[in-house]
């Protein structure tokens, strides 16, 4: 017989495919989180904003990026003249590995159709990935970071670039220059295309 086909499947908005995934039990992580974590932001965003997975703090309210990472993350996109609610910001994983440990493949494999279906809804021309687990995760690659970062490449017709997660820069603070040259070149493309409706080669 076939297998029932997931109602999440057929979402036309993002409102509804959070209503339709947000009891998520694939893994066990859906059994130790306090919240789904769905995404927050723009539904109809040019720029998507893609992290690993929650920590606590996201955990206990239930939005990506609202810990001290997060609020780090809201300064480098005001530092390039944009907001949270310009944005759409959400994680390849929807709710907390225990610990802060980093995503089993297995866990990654069952989340990820729902970010594609994110990306799917909200059509973004531009992904900023953040961190090498999600960078690498998206790309279906193992990179070092030096490798990636500062140059666009094309993710299913959008233009991605690859910076320092948050976090990371909080531990290592002289990480933050390069994360400023990625969110210029990411600023800088955007502009363009607003101003011509070019996007840059890859």
């Amino acid at each position: 017989m076939f297998q029932d086909r997931p109602s999440w499947i057929d979402a036309t908005e993002l409102t509804v495919l959070q209503k339709e995934i947000c009891t998520c039990t694939k893994c066990d992580l859906g059994n130790t989180r306090k919240n789904f974590v769905f995404g927050v932001g723009n539904p109809n965003a040019e720029i998507v904003i893609i992290g690993e997975a929650p920590g606590a703090d996201e955990d206990e309210q239930g939005e990506p990026f609202v810990g001290r990472a997060g609020q780090l993350l809201t300064k480098i996109l005001e530092a390039i003249g944009l907001t949270r609610e310009e944005v759409f910001i959400c994680n390849i994983l929807k709710c907390r590995p225990p610990n802060n440990r980093t995503p089993f493949p297995s866990e990654t494999e069952l989340c990820e159709p729902y970010l594609y279906k994110q990306l799917d809804l909200i059509q973004p021309k531009f992904i900023l990935a953040v961190g090498l687990t999600a960078a690498n995760t998206l790309l279906k690659q193992t990179n070092k970071m030096g490798e990636i970062r500062g140059k666009f490449m094309n993710y299913y017709g959008a233009r991605m670039i690859v910076t320092y997660h948050p976090a990371a820069l909080l531990r290592n603070p002289n990480w933050k220059v390069h994360t400023w040259e990625d969110v210029k070149m990411l600023r800088a493309a955007y502009d363009e295309y607003l101003n011509k409706g070019i996007l840059p080669e890859v």
